[in-house]
């Protein structure tokens, strides 16, 4: 046809010289346009991952700062105190500008320590009865020590209102500072430091009931009003411990009186056989290459478990001690805190027992009488005590009764605690009934035939390896049929506990009951 172009060698032949179609090109082209299509989509995901991943990230960190923060918070409020005395903490001596130090005074009224204006106008701590309360009072000025420490928070705190302390801001008068009641008996203080005397050592005091401590004295012990003057000469020292205090963390081994511990053992393995325990006592008990021998070389003769309790006789609780499972001895101990941090708020140190399951023969005839590696505090052994006087149950000890105002008005109270149960009533009834016999006709016959009832254990500690040296120790209560209070004595180096704690231990239940 005219004007009509005819189509030839626009196709090109296969190898077989049949025309090659187009439509090939035409799915090649749909393949390409597929595969484009596709990593489109694949891009796209990829994002939606990241975006999902990034705000996954943004609200994984904005919970863990939020549970920081939260954190924080609740630390703060619940440890406001300890953040506070942290002697990196300015806000201290800020507050010490603003702020008069307040009082801290007995259970009956007498001021302990309390800030004074000397004649320049320079405010200085003072404590009214200087060496008697050293060591449970404490000092500041030097750091902080015993109760100064402990409630220092609030001592250099006011209560004051607002407008009493702008008042005192326009008059350029410093606020007055909270006070401190403690449960600390001015007199039992006074009668346990006469007592102890010349001698080094400690005595603590406690109402079993409550959980008060009623008095606590170490020696040596220092003036609190001189310490700025003595500080170098004591830190300088490496064998002084005058500011030690060892009630609370001088350790000691306990002797005799940890046979308390070991006679509640027996009796829990032994719960229908223990009465009828018998012993025949030569003077020693020998385990291999090893000897125990009774206390001044007694013989004892043929004694029951509580003529054996009643006499301190090494050798029969030597030889009770060998037939005692050493797991269960191990977790009685524990049960009494031993080997465990004791739920007090002063400084203290912890008991510890070496004894394991995998201990000889040696180890355990040892530990069983309170010698060997055994370390106790005087705090912990009249904490014991307290338990076995209040039926079995521990009472937190404390000693700061609440915080007051200068004008009495209350501002905290620190209510009495109970810890918890340590023993049963009856396993308490038994070891109460143990306590009176030593007493009545044992090692602490000299509380005998007073106008109280007395109960106790006394105990002569060997130390240095020399059996001629003696930590001398007793721990009792009184009266026995109603306990109301708990005393501990251990005098360093002196002897046996029968012959001079107990007399010591006297001194301070007839204070109390006005004897």
């Amino acid at each position: 046809m005219a004007g009509q172009k005819k189509n030839t060698g626009t196709m090109k032949k296969s190898p077989t010289g049949n025309r090659k179609s187009p439509r090939p090109a035409v799915r090649q082209n749909a393949r390409t346009g597929g595969k484009k299509k596709k990593k489109g989509r694949k891009t796209r995901a990829s994002d939606r991952t990241f975006y999902r991943s990034l705000v996954g990230c943004a609200v994984f960190f904005g919970v863990l700062f939020m549970g920081m923060a939260a954190y924080v918070c609740i630390y703060i409020s619940t440890h406001s105190e300890a953040l506070f005395n942290n002697s990196y903490n300015s806000r201290q001596s800020v507050l010490a500008q603003k702020n008069t130090r307040g009082t801290i005074y007995s259970s009956d009224g007498y001021a302990l320590a309390q800030t004074v204006t000397d004649e320049a106008g320079e405010e200085m701590r003072e404590y009214p009865f200087a060496n008697v309360f050293s060591h449970i009072v404490g000092y500041t000025g030097r750091g902080k020590t015993g109760l100064e420490g402990l409630a220092n928070f609030y001592l250099v705190n006011t209560s004051a209102s607002v407008s009493e302390q702008a008042e005192n801001a326009a008059a350029d008068k410093k606020n007055p500072g909270n006070n401190l009641i403690t449960t600390l008996d001015v007199g039992l203080q006074q009668a346990a430091y006469d007592a102890l005397g010349v001698y080094e050592g400690a005595i603590v005091v406690m109402e079993p009931s409550t959980g008060k401590i009623l008095a606590m004295v170490s020696k040596p012990d220092f003036d609190p009003n001189r310490i700025a003057e003595i500080w170098d000469e004591v830190t300088s020292d490496e064998e002084s411990s005058v500011l030690l205090n060892r009630a609370s963390q001088g350790v000691y081994p306990p002797g005799s009186t940890f046979k308390i511990i070991t006679a509640l053992e027996y009796m829990r393995e032994n719960p229908a056989g223990w009465k009828n325990y018998s012993y025949q006592c030569e003077g020693s008990y020998t385990f291999e290459d090893n000897t125990i021998r009774c206390f001044h070389g007694s013989r004892h003769g043929n004694v029951g478990f509580t003529r054996s309790f009643a006499k301190s006789c090494n050798a029969s609780f030597a030889n009770m001690g060998m037939t005692l499972d050493k797991g269960r001895y191990l977790a009685t101990m524990e049960g009494l805190l031993i080997n465990q941090s004791l739920p007090v708020d002063i400084p203290h140190s912890d008991s510890k027992v070496f004894l394991t399951e995998d201990s000889d023969g040696a180890d355990m005839i040892q530990t069983v009488i309170g010698q060997g590696k055994t370390q106790m505090t005087p705090l912990h052994m009249c904490m014991i005590t307290a338990a076995i006087a209040n039926d079995g149950v521990l009472m937190r000890p404390y000693e700061m009764e609440r915080i007051e105002r200068p004008d009495g008005t209350v501002v905290k109270e620190f209510a009495l605690t109970e810890y918890g149960r340590l023993l049963s009533s009856q396993e308490a009834a038994d070891l109460r009934g143990l306590m009176a016999d030593v007493v009545e006709e044992g090692t602490a016959t000299r509380l005998s035939d007073l106008s109280y009832t007395a109960a106790g254990k006394t105990g002569s500690a060997e130390f240095n390896g020399n059996k001629a040296d003696s930590h001398a120790w007793f721990t009792g209560f009184a009266p026995v049929e109603n306990p109301q209070i708990v005393v501990t004595v251990i005098i360093e180096g002196i002897g046996s506990g029968g012959d001079y704690a107990v007399p010591i231990a006297r001194r301070v239940f007839d204070a109390w009951f006005g004897v």
